[in-house]
C-alpha cells in the first residue's frame, strides 16, 4: 500500500496526555461520556451505525501487564520503552480517526495461578520450579528434566497426575511437531482480577471515549483461561486436543467471522512476536481457506506493537518482522499510525 501521510482527521483531545500512558490511574467515566458527547456534535461525528464501510480495530492485549513499565512482561522493545511508545501512537490514532472507526475489539490475555506456562506447574528432580524465560523442549520432558508438579493434579484434573503427565508429553510434542515456539514458562501475568490483567488506563480511555461518541460498544475478547494450553492468539489455543484425542479447546470462529467480515481491519498491540503475530498468522490460515484477496483490507500498525525483547536473555525481533513480512506478501498492508487508510 502506498500511503501518503494524512491531514488528521481530528485533534486531539486536551484530556489526553502522552506522559499518562505509561501510568495507572482511574478514568471519569462520567465526565468523559459528556466531553464524548459534546466531541460528537462539535466535530459531526455520527453513529457508527451509520457507517458505509465498516471499520474495525483489534486491540491485542493492551494491558497493563505488557504495557506499563516494572509489570510483569512489560515489552520493551529495541527502544526498551516499546509498548508505551506505542500505545501513545495508538491513543493518537483513535482519537484522530475517532469517526470513522467503527468498532474497537480489545482482546484480553486472562491467566489464573496453574496454567501449563507458569513456574507453578512443572518441578525438576529437586522439586524445583522452572524460572521464567526457561523454555522446556520436548527433550526436557521426555528425559524428565522438567516433570509435572503433582500436586496441581489436584485441582486440574482431580488428582490424576498420569494423566496430567501424560498431557504434558502429548503436548510439548505436538508443539513441536506443529513447528511451534517451544514452552516458554512466563511470569504470572495478566492474573485475572488484578491490575495487570487491566487495559492501559490511556487506551481504556480513548476505547470508552470511542464508544460514547460513536455509540459503538467496544467489544472485549478474553483469551488464555485454559490452564492446558497457550493462547497467543485470540482466535486459537497453541494446542486443541489431548492426548486422547479428545477437544481440549476450539478456535475462536465467532470472532473469526466477525474480524473477517468489516470491510477494513487494522490491528495493533502486544506483542508483535508472539500474540500478534501469532492473531494475524490463525487469520491468514482462515483468509486463505476463504479467498486470499481478504488479505487485502487487513492493516497492521507496525508503529504501534513491539517484539519481545528481554536483555541479555532472549530477543524475539527478528521473528517478529520475518512473520510481518510473511502477512505483507500475503496482501496484508504495513502501515504506521499516521497513515492515509480510509
Amino acid at each position: 500500500m502506498n500511503a501518503t501521510k494524512q491531514q488528521h482527521y481530528l485533534d486531539l483531545p486536551n484530556f489526553f496526555k502522552p506522559n499518562l500512558v505509561k501510568k495507572v490511574y482511574r478514568i471519569p467515566y462520567q465526565q468523559r461520556a459528556v466531553d464524548a458527547e459534546a466531541w460528537a456534535t462539535e466535530n459531526h461525528i455520527k453513529p457508527a451505525s451509520t457507517d458505509r464501510k465498516r471499520v474495525g480495530l483489534l486491540l491485542i492485549d493492551v494491558q497493563n501487564t505488557f504495557c506499563i513499565p516494572d509489570f510483569e512482561l512489560f515489552v520493551g522493545g529495541i527502544s526498551g520503552m516499546g509498548a508505551v511508545e506505542d500505545n501513545i501512537r495508538l491513543c493518537e490514532f483513535i482519537y484522530r480517526n475517532l469517526g470513522l472507526i467503527t468498532e474497537i475489539i480489545p482482546t484480553m490475555d486472562s491467566h489464573t495461578a496453574m496454567q501449563i506456562f507458569h513456574p507453578l506447574f512443572w518441578v525438576n528432580d529437586r522439586g524445583n520450579h522452572p524460572e521464567p524465560a526457561t523454555m522446556i523442549s520436548l527433550t526436557d520432558v521426555q528425559q524428565g528434566k522438567w516433570q509435572v508438579n503433582p500436586e496441581v493434579a489436584y485441582s486440574l484434573v482431580h488428582g490424576d497426575v498420569n494423566q496430567l503427565a501424560q498431557y504434558a508429553l502429548h503436548y510439548v510434542q505436538k508443539l513441536n511437531d506443529d513447528g511451534k515456539y517451544p514452552l516458554t514458562i512466563w511470569p504470572y501475568h495478566s492474573m485475572l482480577g488484578g491490575i495487570g490483567h487491566a487495559l492501559v488506563s490511556a487506551v481504556e480511555e480513548a476505547v470508552f471515549f470511542h464508544s460514547i461518541a460513536r455509540k459503538s460498544q467496544a467489544s472485549f475478547e478474553l483469551k488464555g483461561s485454559n490452564p492446558l494450553t497457550e493462547n497467543y492468539s485470540v482466535l486459537s489455543p497453541e494446542v486443541l486436543d489431548g492426548a486422547d484425542g479428545k477437544i481440549i479447546a476450539q478456535k475462536n470462529t465467532a470472532l473469526i467471522k466477525k474480524l473477517i467480515d468489516f470491510d477494513r481491519l487494522v490491528i495493533a498491540g502486544q506483542a508483535k512476536s508472539h500474540c500478534v503475530a501469532w492473531t494475524i498468522d490463525n487469520l491468514l490460515t482462515e483468509i486463505q481457506n476463504i479467498d486470499i484477496n481478504l488479505a487485502k483490507k487487513i492493516y497492521l500498525l507496525e508503529d504501534c506493537t513491539s517484539p519481545v525483547v528481554i536483555p541479555g536473555v532472549v530477543d524475539f525481533t527478528s521473528q517478529a518482522d520475518e512473520a510481518f513480512q510473511k502477512f505483507a506478501a500475503a496482501g496484508m498492508n504495513l502501515i504506521k499510525s499516521t497513515d492515509i487508510i480510509f
